[in-house]
């Protein structure tokens, strides 16, 4: 039955986005597992749209905010606004009151606005001037980025990218995938034909079955020794936190339940590294100007051949 969901999930995502498997199922993952996830390409290869059709696929909640730099904080979360009838202020939710929420060119607001998303993420409502809301559950942050643009964008700072689950990459599309793209561009693109396959009360069993997915000491000490390495090797100033080894703990448990096990295993972990901890280090500068350091991707993938895997 998993199995069977995932695909259909993929298949139904696949009726409007072409040749975004693995990027779709990352994002299935950071879903099930209640995190957060930050695209990352350059414009045009359809994270935006890959963000609504995952959200038509659940029939859940979408709404979309376009990060800018005369944004404020009131845009994202709302605020109170004076009623002329009653004489009273009252509480106007903004567009983090959804279940998915789209932060498109998340960098290209200050870190005022982004701040705004923080408590959101992290505990699922929101404060304001004493008044405190939750927010819709399930809750999801997805955000773009393009990592090759420098004017007019304020990198986001390590706390904020600390909050989001996972990084996924998107590259250029391969010749046969671009050629589907450009056929079904020929017509207008319509998310009409994506069918929800979850109802929210199978969702939430979801939910429920991958936090009894077993994670053996041996895979949590496996996963120390990962974080220690990371801490402690010399080109890297700025470690994986506690929080990304908790993150990755709940996302490979999402990924072997989406694998069809109630248990996780080394290959989970492995498979969910660099997506989990690629974008929470930060490189020593002063290696970076000698030019002898990997960027943070390789550099995960060179600690996990350093570390032996249980059995």
């Amino acid at each position: 039955m998993v199995a069977e969901t995932s695909e259909r999930l993929l298949k139904e995502v696949g009726k409007v986005v072409v040749g975004r498997e693995r990027e779709t199922r990352l994002v299935l993952v950071a879903f099930l597992a209640r995190g957060h996830v930050l695209l990352e390409g350059v414009p045009g290869i359809s994270k935006t749209l890959l963000a609504r059709a995952f959200s038509s696929c659940l029939g859940l909640e979408f709404k979309r905010v376009q990060f800018t730099p005369d944004m404020m904080p009131l845009d994202i979360v709302g605020g109170f606004v004076f009623n002329l009838k009653n004489r009273e202020f009252d509480f106007r939710r903004g567009p983090i009151f959804s279940n998915v929420l789209l932060a498109d060119e998340i960098n290209r607001a200050p870190p005022k606005v982004q701040s705004a998303l923080l408590e959101g993420m992290q505990e699922c409502q929101v404060t304001i001037e004493g008044h405190t809301e939750l927010l819709p559950s399930p809750f999801m942050v997805v955000a773009t980025e393009n990592p090759f643009e420098f004017h007019g964008v304020y990198p986001l700072p390590e706390g904020q990218l600390d909050r989001f689950m996972l990084r996924v990459v998107f590259d250029y599309p391969d010749g046969l995938v671009e050629s589907e793209i450009l056929k079904r561009n020929l017509r207008d693109i319509d998310l009409s034909p994506i069918e929800p396959i979850m109802s929210n009360e199978q969702i939430a069993e979801v939910f429920s079955k991958v936090k009894s997915v077993r994670v053996s000491d041996e895979i949590l000490d496996y996963l120390s020794s990962l974080a220690k390495l990371t801490r402690t090797e010399e080109r890297v100033n700025l470690g994986a936190s506690p929080r990304a080894m908790v993150h990755l703990v709940q996302a490979a448990r999402a990924f072997a339940f989406l694998d069809g096990r109630d248990y996780v295993i080394p290959d989970d972990v492995k498979a969910l590294a660099v997506p989990v901890l690629a974008h929470r280090i930060s490189i020593e500068q002063s290696a970076i100007l000698k030019g002898s350091a990997p960027d943070a991707t390789a550099i995960i993938r060179e600690i996990m051949e350093k570390v032996k895997p249980p059995r």
